[in-house]
């Protein structure tokens, strides 16, 4: 039985999770692979700290280039994270003709064209399983089993950091502050919890996926991206009451001549499966024209499902290498020569439907005001609700817009902000009820 050398770059949480499986699953591995996957050496700057994994015959070393430059090894997996350190060892490793395997969506989003390039040029694989939905196999989804599939669109909740806050609030009515510190103690947001509440890591993801469905390069700068700082308690008890749940979703959808790509809060209704996705949680519901509506479902995140997913990339890559196969699958799905730009819609193109609050002034012709405004700027209202009691003089009244322009309605909220009739910012969430029961 053929060994295959594996080394590994970081040993932290998902380090030690890969760690964990190649020593505990040897015997699963080897029958289903056919080969032995040995791990060989694991370099990491902490060698001291005791982790949960019984080494045996792997080497623990501090310096990563024992391992990049090691001719015995076959595979790398790359576990560091960021953007700077991570890509320098990966593209050493691929200059070294190393197949490459990682967890690092921030590194392929930002600079996975330049990777695959590299990549291509040393005839080694590039495998990133899990940067995009953790133990989900969305990657291998898009790749492979919807080959003969156009991708007409995604929606998707790929932070689990979001979601059990916005489950939070929803289910026990908390403050956004307190939804994030009870993240934060249970181990699901980070101390520093920027790129996950302003919705950056859901971006990252996105632009892998829009990559892999629609043969584009991937394109992160020109993604429209807003967090979930600003959503309360009051708005998610009204989204319930009009039928829907706020979520923060990854939007992809195709046209003609290019893609729409956003990540922002959203309004679905209570009987889209996306809307039951709750807690840490991730999911995504894929819309094609042979297959129709699939979905996924799973953890997005943690030590052993992320290992999971890095694993089944090591046992592609090994059944390539037990039979002389090198770059079997494209990276991005396509092969490189066919992969084009395509143009993401400017986010004021945007043609959606539109929950808005507003704190209006409670006197006569406020209501008349606010909405001459809004039908000067084509704005249709569906329908419009007082909710709540006055307070210190000031009425929310709530509005459901028919499908409007992005532009006119930033247009519209920035000229009601500027009369006397509402007090502070309105609040706006885009609604998204597309879905096909």
């Amino acid at each position: 039985m053929k060994t295959i050398n594996i080394g590994i770059l970081g040993y932290g949480v998902v380090g030690v999770g890969v760690a964990k499986l190649l020593k505990q699953k040897k015997q699963l591995l080897e029958s289903r692979t056919g080969a032995v996957l040995n791990l060989k050496t694991i370099a990491d700057i902490d060698t001291t700290t005791k982790r949960e994994v019984e080494l045996g015959t792997t080497a623990l070393v501090s310096d990563a280039n024992l391992v990049i430059n090691d001719p015995e090894i076959d595979i790398i997996v790359e576990t560091i994270g960021g953007e700077t350190i991570a890509r320098e060892f990966i593209l050493k490793a691929l200059e070294n003709k190393k197949h490459v395997v990682t967890a690092n969506k921030a590194l392929i989003a930002g600079y996975g064209n330049d990777l695959v390039k590299v990549a291509r040029d040393n005839l080694v694989d590039l495998a990133f399983e899990a940067s995009v939905g953790g133990c989900m196999p969305i990657i291998k989804s898009l790749r492979e089993s919807l080959v003969a599939n156009d991708i007409k669109s995604m929606s998707a909740i790929l932070n689990g950091t979001c979601n059990y806050i916005l489950t939070k609030i929803s289910k026990d009515g908390s403050g956004f502050e307190d939804a994030l510190k009870d993240a934060q103690e249970l181990g699901y947001a980070e101390a520093e919890p920027s790129l996950d509440i302003d919705g950056f890591d859901t971006a990252h993801k996105l632009a892998i996926l829009n990559s892999l469905a629609h043969g584009m390069e991937i394109n992160l700068k020109d993604i429209y991206v807003e967090g979930i700082r600003n959503i309360t308690p009051v708005d998610i008890k009204l989204a319930k009451e009009f039928g829907y749940t706020i979520k923060l979703l990854a939007i992809g959808k195709i046209h003609e001549d290019h893609v729409e790509a956003r990540v922002h809060p959203t309004m679905i209704p209570a009987s889209n499966p996306l809307s039951y996705v709750d807690k840490s949680m991730n999911a995504i519901a894929i819309d094609a024209d042979a297959t129709g509506q699939t979905m996924l479902y799973g953890h997005g995140a943690g030590m052993m499902p992320t290992a999971s997913a890095v694993l089944s990339d090591i046992a592609d890559i090994a059944r390539n290498i037990i039979s002389g196969i090198k770059r079997r699958v494209p990276i991005l799905g396509y092969p490189e020569d066919n992969i084009k730009p395509v143009p993401i819609l400017p986010m004021e193109e945007l043609y959606t439907r539109y929950y808005f609050r507003f704190e209006a002034q409670d006197h006569p012709g406020v209501l008349a005001k606010i909405s001459g405004i809004l039908g000067e700027n084509n704005i249709s209202i569906k329908s419009v609700h007082q909710k709540g009691k006055k307070r210190n003089g000031k009425v929310p009244v709530v509005m459901i817009s028919h499908t409007a322009k992005e532009a006119w309605v930033q247009k519209a909220l920035k000229e009601i902000s500027k009369t006397d009739s509402v007090a502070g910012r309105p609040v706006v969430i885009r609604i998204e009820d597309t879905y096909q029961e």
